[in-house]
C-alpha cells in the first residue's frame, strides 16, 4: 500500500488524510481556476472515493456552476482563506484537493492540462503534457 496523502489549509484548521491513489493529476486553465488561484491555472489531484478521505475541521463552501451545467463546490478555510478541496454534484464519489494544500507538494505529478483553450501565453506549463480544450472523459 502506498503512503497516505495528507494536507490541509495554511493555518491547520482543516486537515485531510486520503488512503487512496489519485486517479488524475491535472493543471486546469479554466477561468474559474485562474481566478481562484490568482494565476494562470489551478493544480489538482482527484481521488476516486470520498470514503477513503478523512477530513477534519470545518470548511466554508462556495457552489458554482461549471461549463457542464453541474455544481462544483469549493471548500476553503474560513480563517486563513486557503483553498483545500472541491467536490462535484455530477460525480459525488470524487474528491479533489489543491496540490498546494498537500503536506508534501512534491507528490504532485501533473498528467494533463485541461481547458487549454482558456490558457494564457504567459502561463508556461510542461509542453510534454497532453492538453485538452475542455475536460476529458474520466
Amino acid at each position: 500500500m502506498s503512503e497516505t496523502y495528507t494536507g490541509g489549509c495554511a493555518c491547520g484548521a482543516i486537515r485531510y488524510e486520503i488512503s487512496d491513489q489519485p486517479m488524475a493529476m491535472n493543471d486546469c486553465q479554466c477561468r474559474d481556476c485562474q481566478r481562484k488561484s490568482g494565476t494562470g491555472h489551478g493544480s489538482y489531484l482527484t481521488f476516486p472515493s470520498r470514503e477513503q478521505v478523512k477530513l477534519s475541521g470545518r470548511a466554508t463552501h462556495w457552489d458554482m456552476i461549471g461549463d457542464s451545467g453541474n455544481a462544483k463546490t469549493r471548500g476553503f478555510c474560513p480563517t486563513c482563506g486557503s483553498p483545500v478541496y472541491l467536490t462535484f454534484s455530477a460525480m459525488p464519489d470524487l474528491f479533489t484537493v489543491h496540490a498546494a494544500s498537500l503536506d508534501d507538494p512534491s507528490r504532485y505529478q501533473p498528467q494533463m492540462v485541461t481547458y487549454r483553450v482558456r490558457g494564457h501565453a504567459w502561463d508556461h506549463l510542461d509542453p510534454a503534457l497532453p492538453k485538452f480544450d475542455k475536460m476529458p472523459p474520466m
